[in-house]
């Protein structure tokens, strides 16, 4: 295996909180899939798991050369429960096939206020 590119990202969950209390449908329809909004509503405050696939998003985006505006959100998902994975499909698929990318490992921690991801992506 090779490391291609790495990336991470800090993201401040009331920042996150904020976002969905203002934004609700618009921000999640644009920012994530419905395997990642069901999983974060399995909590009874789900900002800290939102706030921590947001800011996998940003950091797998990093990972693959690219920023939010050649990649959809959606086109990025991380799944919870346990190890995480990363789905790419769409653009960001695309992104990663054409960089010889064939795997993305991220790794999530989160305080009381911030979620930090970590993101390596992989060929061969």
């Amino acid at each position: 295996m090779n490391i291609v590119g790495m990336g991470v990202d800090l993201a401040e969950i009331d920042r996150i909180r904020g976002l969905l209390q203002r934004y609700g449908q618009r921000f999640k329809t644009r920012c994530f899939t419905d395997h990642e909004w069901g999983y974060a509503h399995r909590y009874s405050d789900p900002s800290a798991r939102l706030a921590a696939r947001f800011a996998g998003k940003e950091a797998v985006m990093k990972s693959l050369g690219v920023g939010w505006r050649k990649v959809y959100w959606t086109d990025i998902e991380i799944t919870g429960g346990g190890m995480p994975t990363v789905n790419l499909s769409g653009t960001a698929l695309q992104r990663a096939e054409s960089i010889g990318v064939d795997q993305v490992l991220v790794t999530i921690t989160h305080t009381g206020d911030k979620a930090l991801v970590f993101a390596l992506s992989l060929a061969g």
